[in-house]
């Protein structure tokens, strides 16, 4: 099978490609080629485990490029498409980068993968199109309420794909999943941002009452996850892809602070974010019964060989911390 993977010198899609390429009992049938624009989040040396493997390619480009993607979509079985601009605090101050490069690119990644004759495509989405929910837990069937610019542009994504498959007979699946965490994340997002910031004694912010709820995925999990859609998933349809640890930031925090030696003096409160939701959960029964999923990384040990990850590599994170702050103040 040769694979596109869009965004796949970022975080999760990074990941995707070393367990594609190098897991134990890793398929010899596998040939990708990493699409990625590099942009502040897309790391290349996340690739260096891979950089000499014989079936791994990277070519630097930008999904919006519809002529670009001519070039580089024919030959290939299917798409697993990871990039997009992800950061919720970004989009808040500046929605349009998202709405460009989540919907206009997917669009335009669908038409490619049409045009050429790609098999499977596999949209890679989020838990936060749904908005909030104060109980219980999200179905694939329920509706899309989602609060946030960054949630509205993956919702509108996802929902591009599944017209082309109602629309054009394409062969799309997509997933969404819970807040992911583990080594190779930018330093942006809470977990890393906090371990970070505790390793070097810094304080660490918490919104609001730091009440609101989000289930904690192991980043291996998720890849294991998208794999087994993009093997076994029926087209047209939507997979939830769960951790199963729900926490509050608030108890987020406590474990970051035990795991790095640190106290509540560390934390300090900040006003509340635009539009924050409550409460995420999903439903992973779907994906369990058709697709066998299940996750099986602990919250605890993943927690901790996380934050062992960060500490034993330094050199892959503080050149990305000066990297976001001169991109902030920019």
């Amino acid at each position: 099978m040769r694979i596109i993977v869009t965004g796949g010198a970022g975080f999760i899609g990074s990941e995707f490609v070393r367990s594609m390429l190098l897991a134990p009992g890793a398929a010899n049938d596998i040939r990708i080629t990493v699409l990625d624009k590099l942009t502040y989040a897309g790391v290349r040396e996340n690739l260096d485990p891979v950089a000499g493997h014989p079936r791994h390619a990277f070519v630097h480009g930008d999904i919006c490029d519809g002529d670009f993607l001519d070039q580089v979509v024919p030959g290939h079985d299917a798409v697993v498409h990871f990039a997009a601009e992800t950061h919720v605090d970004r989009s808040i101050t500046g929605s349009a980068p998202f709405v460009t490069t989540n919907v206009l690119g997917t669009q335009l990644l669908l038409d490619a993968a049409r045009r050429h004759g790609v098999g499977r495509f596999l949209h890679v989405s989020t838990d936060e199109v749904y908005g909030s929910i104060p109980v219980g837990s999200w179905s694939e069937e329920s509706p899309l309420a989602p609060n946030s610019p960054y949630a509205a542009t993956k919702a509108g994504s996802e929902l591009l794909a599944l017209a082309c498959h109602r629309t054009h007979g394409m062969d799309v699946v997509v997933t969404r999943c819970s807040n992911n965490y583990g080594p190779y994340q930018f330093p942006e997002k809470v977990i890393p941002l906090f371990i970070t910031r505790l390793l070097d004694g810094g304080k660490v912010p918490l919104y609001g009452d730091g009440q609101h709820v989000r289930d904690w995925l192991h980043v291996s999990d998720h890849c294991r996850g998208v794999e087994l859609a993009l093997r076994h998933g029926r087209a047209g349809e939507v997979y939830h892809i769960g951790g199963g640890t729900e926490l509050t930031n608030e108890q987020l925090t406590g474990h970051l602070l035990a795991a790095t030696g640190r106290g509540w003096e560390q934390v300090e409160r900040v006003p509340d974010r635009k539009g924050h939701d409550a409460r995420y959960s999903l439903d992973c029964t779907k994906a369990a019964t058709e697709l066998g999923y299940a996750p099986l990384v602990g919250f605890e040990r993943g927690l901790a060989d996380t934050v062992a990850w960060y500490a034993g590599n330094r050199s892959w994170w503080e050149p990305l911390q000066r990297r976001a702050a001169l991109r902030a103040s920019a």
